[in-house]
């Protein structure tokens, strides 16, 4: 099969995915048509069925294998597929192995390195928190492992948590070496529980879609509890740095336009802040990379970074 990353402008596309999601809508002209995300393991493209009362499209819904028909183009910057045909496949035409992405890291090794981290940990109440979730609780931690960091944006694949809660963490340590004044202990602890919610919010593969905690709560309000929780098994933990904890995940986003419930107040809540910030932004732009992999040049605008996104080549310098 030809796998989503390796798609470019002008294919005609005739191959098994899984059928992300499934959406009607309307054209302004009143004609109807259906929004589709396609996906395999090297991750999703936007596709369109303009014509879905058409003999050619099979009953077909969200989470089916479906063979595709039609053609990559290029909307507003990014590639998307013109659905003429589609066959709902039955079991045994598919390897579902090959339509869950997975992070290119290695799994057990990155999940070995946050055991170090939690190894690292000196103050006594703060590692037994983190000792609580991230070893002795094997639901959480094989959640925790599998689950991805987002839906569609950045780290949306099996082990995306993973990657992306070991990339912060490494990113606030080298913060403590360059700057000091930060505490380590409660800087790598929050760093390492900022995103624990989204093992509720999110559900896992192949649906990775918002659960209804996720909708009414949200991952960060989520994660404050889950934290609060878990100190109050721990006899004596100092409500005070429990309140610490729960603002760094509370501000970890920043600003309230950004779904954030706090601004930063403490300095290590700032200091998470830019490193769960720079990850998610580097890895987005990485991905979008990826995807173009086979163009050169502009790659068009992305209404995230509110730019027209080049890829950088040495011979341009």
């Amino acid at each position: 099969m030809k796998y989503i990353k390796e798609l470019k402008e002008g294919d005609r596309v005739f191959d098994i995915y899984l059928c992300k999601h499934k959406q009607a809508a309307v054209t302004k002209n009143g004609k109807p048509y259906e929004n589709v995300i396609l996906q395999d393991k090297t991750g999703t493209i936007d596709a369109k069925v303009w014509e879905p009362n058409n003999p050619g499209i099979d009953d077909y819904d969200a989470l089916d294998y479906i063979e595709v028909y039609g053609d990559v183009s290029n909307f507003q910057g990014a590639l998307q597929v013109s659905v003429k045909r589609i066959r709902v496949c039955r079991q045994g035409e598919y390897d579902p192995a090959d339509y869950l992405p997975v992070s290119s890291k290695d799994i057990d090794g990155m999940y070995r390195e946050l055991l170090e981290l939690i190894q690292s940990i000196r103050n006594p109440w703060l590692r037994q928190l983190l000792e609580a979730f991230f070893v002795k609780d094997e639901d959480f931690a094989k959640k925790f492992r599998t689950s991805s960091a987002a839906k569609m944006v950045h780290h949306g694949f099996v082990g995306g948590l993973l990657e992306h809660t070991l990339s912060v963490t490494k990113l606030c340590d080298y913060y403590c070496s360059a700057y000091p004044v930060l505490k380590r202990d409660l800087l790598l602890t929050t760093a390492m529980c900022h995103d624990i919610g989204k093992v509720k919010e999110i559900s896992l593969f192949p649906e990775n879609d918002y659960t209804d905690e996720g909708q009414l709560l949200g991952h960060i309000v989520i994660g404050s509890q889950m934290v609060a929780e878990q100190a109050a098994k721990i006899q004596g933990f100092p409500n005070e740095l429990l309140t610490q904890v729960q603002h760094c995940i509370l501000a970890h986003h920043g600003k309230y336009e950004f779904g954030s419930p706090k601004i930063p107040a403490l300095i290590e809540a700032l200091a998470l802040n830019y490193a769960d910030d720079t990850d998610a932004k580097l890895e987005t732009f990485k991905e979008i990379l990826d995807n173009n992999s086979g163009k050169s040049g502009w790659l068009g605008y992305n209404r995230l970074f509110e730019s027209n996104l080049r890829a950088s080549k040495i011979e341009d310098m």
